[in-house]
């Protein structure tokens, strides 16, 4: 083990410190730029952390806890998800291309410009979620919940939205059901209209 990923080691246990004290001991995470792929994480707490443009790929990181943690600009490409907690937390500009996101627990987190191109996000609770500028091209959100999500800009050229449910609270701005380089925008009703009769194919 080298000494960059022993001082990572050392930051995720003063992480852990500091969640058991209640911020009395230890540091909340801050990391920047980490390579985090050949770190086993299994027995380290990620919530309320700092995870700035770290990688992610093609990591288990099944129900793994992030809740409250700001993870901007990360990559989560290829990586398993599934039953992960993401609850409030920042993922602006964060690429989840491809991961495994079932059951994944995405309410109330700020989605602004991240990429869930090709994301399997089947049973997930988005109730509140954030989607500005959002990238859900060719995404399977089968039976995923969308209750009072808001949608702005958002990419969803390809998505399966089979059984999708809460529609009718999500509040719809616009949406881009053609590609980035030929777009074709819809919006307010028109918009929430092509997304009901997509829940029900």
């Amino acid at each position: 083990m080298n000494s960059s990923q022993n001082n990572i080691i050392v930051l995720l246990q003063q992480h852990q410190l500091w969640i058991d004290t209640v911020g009395k001991q230890g540091s909340k995470l801050v990391l920047d730029e980490e390579d985090m792929r050949s770190i086993d994480l299994k027995n380290y707490p990620l919530d309320q952390g700092y995870i700035t443009e770290c990688m992610f790929h093609s990591m288990d990181l099944q129900g793994k806890d992030f809740h409250y943690s700001v993870l901007c600009s990360s990559k989560f490409i290829s990586a398993n998800l599934d039953g992960a907690n993401f609850y409030k937390s920042d993922l602006s500009y964060t690429n989840f291309s491809g991961a495994n996101m079932c059951h994944t627990k995405l309410a109330k987190a700020d989605c602004y410009e991240a990429n869930f191109q090709e994301a399997d996000l089947s049973n997930s609770n988005l109730i509140a979620c954030l989607f500005h500028d959002t990238n859900l091209q060719n995404a399977i959100l089968k039976n995923a919940d969308l209750s009072v999500a808001s949608f702005k800009n958002v990419l969803l050229n390809g998505v399966n939205m089979s059984g999708v449910r809460g529609i009718e609270e999500a509040m719809i701005t616009s949406i881009n059901i053609g590609t980035i380089d030929n777009p074709s925008i819809l919006n307010n009703e028109e918009a929430k209209n092509w997304m009901k009769a997509q829940a029900v194919k």
